[in-house]
């Protein structure tokens, strides 16, 4: 499977803010605790900086699936760090390594909805619970970073064995 990074997205900490919507850069430094300029409020307080939650990954056809459908989601809304286009939501299962850019990821799990998407201006608290549900198996994919090194827009991402 091959793809491409269509969009990085990074939120630097941000006293009593969640970490989405994130904002679009044009490369990124890949470490083995994510990305440099990124906090993850939920991997960091509440996962003790769990390394499998490094990165999170989502296809931009699932964000066009959820558009089509009445929600408005765009890039870096659902907190992912890269937007992918070119592989499939079920294309991705955890154990897949795939090389992204000069470094290396291996998907580690999927990323459940959370109440955290509220936040989001097109959902807020009386839309959550449908939100919510519609985002159920199509949040994203948590990966481990096994090989540090740059990403950029555009770049490829393929599936290593």
């Amino acid at each position: 499977m091959t793809g491409r990074v269509y969009q990085i997205n990074v939120k630097s900490k941000a006293p009593g803010e969640h970490g989405l919507p994130k904002r679009s850069v044009d490369s990124v430094q890949l470490g083995l605790h994510g990305l440099d300029g990124d906090h993850n409020n939920y991997r960091e307080d509440d996962m003790d900086g769990d390394s499998d939650q490094a990165v999170l990954l989502l296809p931009l056809e699932t964000i066009r699936d959820l558009t089509s459908e009445g929600w408005p989601v765009k890039p870096g809304d659902f907190g992912e760090n890269f937007t992918i286009e070119g592989i499939e939501y079920n294309d991705f299962s955890p154990g897949k390594r795939y090389q992204i850019g000069d470094a290396v990821i291996e998907i580690s799990k999927s990323c459940p909805p959370c109440a955290y998407l509220y936040v989001l201006p097109y959902v807020g608290e009386e839309k959550g619970p449908e939100f919510l549900k519609t985002t159920l198996n199509r949040r994203g994919w948590y990966a481990r970073v096994v090989e540090e090194g740059q990403v950029k827009r555009f770049e490829s991402i393929a599936e290593v064995r």
